[in-house]
């Protein structure tokens, strides 16, 4: 008989969304438990979200700190090994911090906070969080963003094999699906809103498909993302010590 995918939530000081990721995990049949930042290690985890929040108070940069952690050596280990890793908000910013995906996230370029939903393009469905049979490319979903610090930023050569690519996994937009500067809500570069490593295992993005689980709080594109984990482990050669 077949189980969920067993996801280690970390948790860093500050951050929070841990517990609305442990809220929804019942809904897209996970076994989540959380994992404090100081840990060595994520157990027999088969995946690992980083949440948001301000892990230690985004002191020095978003993340700078958090980078450092002893439980981001067990991620990026588990990430080398082509497991699942999801970074939303603080854990995007985190992600780059660590390398282990490119650019920057910096002040919203207009320097307000900004909490609100938010209607996105899907660029490219591929990897652990976007299953094509969730997902289809130029679909349009809306998920709630929250964070003063999204704008991403990288080197021309960067944002140029990042394109090339297909390593854009999400862009801003409007209902339509359109890329106007009104859609944009913080400056992002190519309005890019989430991207993917290299092999498609590891995904950071600034928006929260947490908080889009249920129609009581506004929408449930968030479970087509988090849905998708599920589907991707069983075809990888793994999935059959998960049975």
């Amino acid at each position: 008989m077949s189980r969920g995918p067993r996801v280690a939530v970390v948790v860093f000081p500050g951050t929070w969304s841990e517990r609305d990721f442990l809220h929804v995990a019942p809904l897209v049949g996970w076994e989540a438990r959380l994992v404090w930042h100081a840990e060595p290690s994520l157990g027999d985890a088969d995946a690992v979200v980083l949440p948001g929040g301000f892990a230690h108070g985004d002191h020095l940069r978003t993340g700078a700190i958090a980078r450092f952690s002893p439980v981001m050596r067990a991620v990026e280990e588990l990430a080398d090994r082509g497991g699942p890793v999801l970074g939303s908000c603080n854990g995007f910013q985190i992600l780059c911090e660590a390398g282990m995906l490119p650019g920057v996230l910096m002040r919203n370029d207009h320097l307000q906070f900004r909490c609100d939903w938010q209607w996105l393009r899907v660029e490219r469905p591929l990897g652990a969080w976007l299953a094509p049979d969730e997902v289809a490319e130029g679909d349009v979903i809306r998920l709630p963003i929250s964070h003063g610090e999204g704008r991403y930023q990288a080197d021309p050569a960067v944002l140029d094999e990042l394109e090339r690519g297909g390593r854009v996994a999400l862009r801003y937009a409007d209902e339509q699906g359109r890329m106007t500067p009104d859609a944009n809500p913080n400056g992002s570069l190519n309005g890019i809103a989430g991207v993917v490593n290299g092999r498609g295992n590891v995904l950071g993005l600034m928006p929260h498909p947490e908080r889009a689980a249920e129609d009581e709080v506004g929408g449930t594109d968030g479970l087509r993302l988090l849905r998708s984990l599920d589907r991707w482990l069983v075809g990888q050669p793994a999935a059959a010590e998960r049975l």
